[in-house]
């Protein structure tokens, strides 16, 4: 059901952007943010100390947003009441119901959360490199998350490296294709499919014999 409603949040974007909100004169695309609604970028906040980055990179305060937002989303899960329920419930949802654990509060307030980080992920393209609402901002973004998800066990430190390994697939494999022709975009995309195939679908086809082979070794040194 939400992935359907995603469609549909994507529709009347859309319809705005070919509409009331596109900008006189151009293609389908807001007005530009005034100066205030822009994110500063590494150039601009280290420009004070005298340390000098690239003013044409595109890399932003989100950085340091996403990095913080690992930390609270690990102090919430791990170390708080309801990240302790979520958790149960993640785990068996009818030993969670047994424990008293509402099933409607606890969706509703993952749901909500996950949102509001998706939401938080969106302004380093919309606010911080486009400066402006154009159509197809965030670029399947969502879907690699969930690759970056499964792929980091679902752990704040899993997710930042995993999230940085697929940049790096991201931003190398947009280079090799333009600087090496007979590397097509399409091969990167395979690449990252087999990442996530054999780190995350194929887990338990490498863990449970390795699991079984130190357990025999373990009862005859027994």
């Amino acid at each position: 059901t939400t992935i359907m409603f995603n469609l549909i949040a994507a529709s009347v974007i859309n319809f705005l952007l070919v509409g009331p909100m596109q900008a006189p004169g151009s293609n389908p695309e807001s007005s530009s943010f005034p100066p205030g609604a822009s994110l500063p970028t590494l150039h601009d906040m280290f420009a004070v100390f005298g340390i000098a980055f690239d003013r044409n990179a595109p890399v932003n305060v989100s950085l340091f947003m996403a990095l913080i937002a690992c930390v609270l989303v690990w102090l919430l899960i791990w170390k708080s009441r309801i990240g302790y329920e979520i958790r149960a419930f993640g785990h068996s949802d009818g030993a969670a119901v047994y424990a008293g654990i509402s099933p409607l509060k606890i969706t509703m307030i993952a749901m909500l959360i996950s949102g509001a980080l998706a939401g938080m992920m969106a302004i380093n393209t919309v606010m911080g490199e486009a400066e402006r609402l154009v159509l197809d901002a965030v670029q399947g973004a969502g879907f690699v998350g969930i690759a970056v998800a499964l792929m980091g066990r679902n752990h704040p430190l899993g997710v930042v490296l995993a999230a940085f390994l697929f940049g790096i697939l991201y931003q190398g494999g947009s280079e090799l294709a333009f600087e090496m022709p007979g590397i097509s975009r399409e091969m990167i995309v395979v690449i990252q499919g087999l990442v996530i195939l054999f780190t995350g679908s194929l887990e338990n086809l490498v863990r449970i014999p390795v699991s079984k082979l130190f357990l025999r070794f373990g009862k005859g040194g027994a």
